[in-house]
């Protein structure tokens, strides 16, 4: 029976706390009424056949291993960001068009889409840890929707029924060959007879497709490792017009202007030039962070030399006593009770050493950290100060702009009053030009949008590159303070050790 007849119910708290007490026994549910129901402990939740059109307020559900909301009129996949515990997801039988809104569910096995409107299976990228996906009954007619499940590595079982793409000659031969991994497609056993047609018949195509696969790979790793380190560098996405095309995708009404041939060629020379300006940033960018790496290497052989020395140092003491003092201590303390304290004045001094050696260490690394703090600091500010140039550019050149197109647009707005305007304009491009008014807005709100794009993005690179400074000296101090304790507590022991053997043999002696 559809749903379609029914109002759509609001997935609320209210829906939410009577669905998951529903699934529990009756003494739970009385305890629930009782003490309160925990959302963030429920682990399944069934909201099958509800008529529910979005899926929200799930935030609380976040131990939530397995969800069913099969059955209702889904139209969208949203709302499960904070579900990364989900194994199991059911969203049968929906009116769902596009796969979205599952990145975050990486713990995800079993998901079904069975009974919707999808067709092309894509998105599902970050979910390597899903063994079976229902596909049923859709609108996928492209064999290029398998190719793409290659790369869920860990698919064994998935169903297709029902979809137009069954239909073609050798579907069968052509999943299976194409996913090799499968154990059961649409709910049956692939059997062996099937695994060597397939194998027969795609043995080239699989084999090219292999390399290529492999090809594709070594460059996605390459590209990643590139943007590693721009992001590194606090500077990704700046390589080019990004910035730029950002504050575009959220500005409709300036791609509308450029319909205007002077706008459009003035649109240009300002994609131009801030990208000009942005390419000045990545590549400052690039090289600070060569000069702070070389910084942090410099600062680390500086570390390895001073411990090596004092270890050296260190080393030295300790294994003139053991090979000298000791062994003579010992054969002598067998036959004269003196040596007792006299050992223990030895030991005492060798503990008063290494603790001193220890204290230079100290002096010697806070004296290297001072240097390597300010050098750093030095380095991060200098890398700001022309940050904040460059954007400040920026800035400048947004308010040029938009000053050139406000004197564009009254232009314009005069000749759409007076009937003078050549230029042939769409219905919504021409709603711009109502009034004064409406078209100041509108330029005002295009403007301010830019430049807040253009403050986010300085603000986002300052604030990263400070947290890393910061990070970093927090870190580097903290593992000092950790190398110190650690070293006073070796030196103690080694006392107590020491000592103890000494006691034993003055002790072995008496008796």
């Amino acid at each position: 029976m559809s749903n379609s007849s029914l109002v759509p119910q609001v997935l609320d708290d209210k829906l939410l706390k009577r669905a998951a007490e529903e699934q529990l026994t009756e003494t739970g549910r009385r305890l629930c009424r009782k003490e309160g129901m925990e959302l963030q402990q429920v682990l399944k939740l069934q909201l099958h056949f509800l008529n529910i059109l979005k899926i929200e307020n799930l935030w609380q559900f976040t131990s939530l291993t397995k969800l069913s909301l099969s059955g209702n009129v889904i139209e969208k996949i949203e709302g499960l960001d904070s579900l990364v515990g989900l194994k199991w997801l059911d969203l049968s039988f929906n009116n769902i068009k596009a796969i979205e809104g599952v990145d975050t569910l990486v713990n995800l096995q079993d998901l079904s889409l069975h009974n919707n409107h999808i067709s092309v299976i894509e998105n599902l990228d970050t979910l390597q840890n899903m063994q079976f996906l229902s596909m049923g009954n859709n609108f996928l007619s492209q064999f290029s929707n398998v190719m793409y499940l290659r790369r869920c590595n860990s698919l064994y079982g998935l169903n297709l029924a029902g979809n137009p793409l069954c239909n073609e000659e050798n579907y069968k031969i052509f999943v299976v060959a194409h996913l090799p991994n499968l154990v059961y497609l649409d709910h049956k056993l692939v059997d062996e007879q099937t695994r060597k047609m397939s194998s027969l018949r795609y043995q080239y195509d699989i084999e090219k497709l292999g390399l290529s696969e492999t090809d594709a790979l070594e460059q996605k790793k390459k590209d990643d490792e590139e943007l590693q380190i721009h992001w590194d560098a606090f500077v990704e996405h700046l390589n080019g017009p990004q910035l730029f095309d950002s504050m575009c995708a959220d500005d409709p009404d300036a791609h509308k202007l450029t319909h205007l041939s002077a706008v459009a060629a003035l649109l240009d020379s300002y994609k131009s030039q801030q990208a000009t300006l942005c390419i000045q940033i990545f590549k400052n960018g690039l090289a600070q962070h060569q000069r702070r790496e070389s910084e942090v290497n410099l600062f680390i052989s500086s570390l390895q030399v001073a411990l090596a020395k004092n270890q050296e140092k260190a080393s030295w003491g300790v294994t003139n006593f053991r090979k000298k003092q000791l062994p003579q201590i010992m054969a002598e303390i067998r036959h004269r009770s003196k040596m007792l304290e006299a050992f223990k004045e030895d030991i005492n001094h060798l503990q008063h050493t290494l603790m001193t050696l220890e204290l230079e260490l100290v002096v010697q690394l806070e004296d290297i950290m001072t240097i390597f703090e300010k050098s750093i600091s030095d380095l991060v500010t200098t890398f700001i100060n022309d940050v904040k140039d460059v954007f400040s550019q920026c800035r400048d050149l947004e308010n040029q702009h938009y000053n050139k197109i406000l004197e564009i647009s009254m232009a314009t707005l005069k000749k759409i009053a007076r009937n003078e305007l050549k230029e042939d304009l769409p219905i919504d491009v021409r709603m711009l030009f109502v009034d004064k008014e409406t078209l100041t807005n509108i330029l005002k709100s295009s403007h301010d949008i830019h430049i807040l794009k253009i403050n986010n993005r300085e603000d986002e690179l300052v604030t990263r590159v400070n947290t890393w400074k910061s990070l970093l000296m927090m870190s580097i101090h903290d593992k000092e303070v950790t190398r110190n304790r650690t070293r006073i507590l070796e030196i103690k022991n080694f006392r107590a050790h020491i000592w103890s053997q000494m006691e034993k043999a003055y002790f072995s002696k008496l008796q």
